[in-house]
């Protein structure tokens, strides 16, 4: 599919489904443990991020694919959940506010995967998003969490003009190109099969909070194995988000 430019966007429906299975909010945010995994010599790291619906079951596909593709062990895993896509500046976003509301999404973010990957890896990264996708684009939990919150968006250095931008349509049509792309400029719109490309420069990725990582996933019964959920016990470190 060709890559262009859309110019106006439709406000979506907010359906605060997953909201209510937050019963209790322990814990401060911890910031992006580095990782030293090992690499082939020359091989840039490169962050990015990528995003589609709820960021539990997003961070769980992608920490697998760390796993799977470049063989990283629990301690060299970089997939984080977090937000990004705000027009908020240097201003960390919370989940919750200092009133227990909902902070991210009223400055504009959704909630995306943030990791650290060799650039040679992209195009591989890149066709894990898509596979998350169904075959008319939706992603999968199109009819339960919407709203801007939790539309699509990917996360590369240099947005739409990046380098990167062709292994992303060279993966998307391995994938079925399900979707369409259009350059994010913040604040943007949930739309169906519609992917917006950021610039991480423009719009870097903000670490989430601890209680959202390694989480089990949205859909019920969606319970990782507990290996997965106590990787959060390794984190360190914090920011200025309330702990609920």
């Amino acid at each position: 599919m060709k890559l262009y430019l859309l110019l106006a966007a439709a406000n979506a429906l907010k359906a605060p489904t997953r909201r209510s299975l937050l019963a209790a909010v322990p814990a401060l945010v911890a910031p992006l443990t580095k990782a030293e995994p090992a690499l082939a010599v020359n091989d840039e790291l490169v962050d990015v991020y990528f995003g589609c619906g709820c960021f539990w079951h997003v961070q769980h596909e992608f920490v697998e694919a760390e796993r799977k593709i470049l063989g990283r062990k629990d301690k060299e895993l970089t997939s984080r959940a977090g937000y990004a896509g705000g027009n908020n500046g240097k201003t960390q976003p919370c989940y919750h506010n200092l009133q227990g509301k909902n902070d991210y999404g009223k400055l504009g973010h959704a909630e995306v995967v943030g990791m650290k990957i060799p650039a040679s890896k992209y195009e591989d990264f890149a066709r894990e998003y898509f596979k998350l996708l169904g075959p008319d684009g939706s992603r999968p939990d199109q009819f339960g969490d919407r709203g801007p919150e939790y539309r699509n968006l990917i996360g590369v250095p240099g947005g739409k003009e990046s380098p990167f931008v062709q292994s992303l349509l060279t993966a998307t049509k391995k994938e079925g190109d399900k979707v369409d792309f259009a350059k994010g400029k913040g604040n943007d719109a949930d739309l169906k099969a519609l992917v917006w490309i950021m610039d991480t420069d423009d719009h870097p990725f903000w670490r989430g909070e601890n209680y959202h990582q390694f989480h089990d996933g949205f859909a019920r019964g969606e319970n990782y194995p507990d290996a997965y959920n106590s990787l959060r016990d390794g984190l360190q470190g914090d920011t200025a988000c309330p702990s609920f």
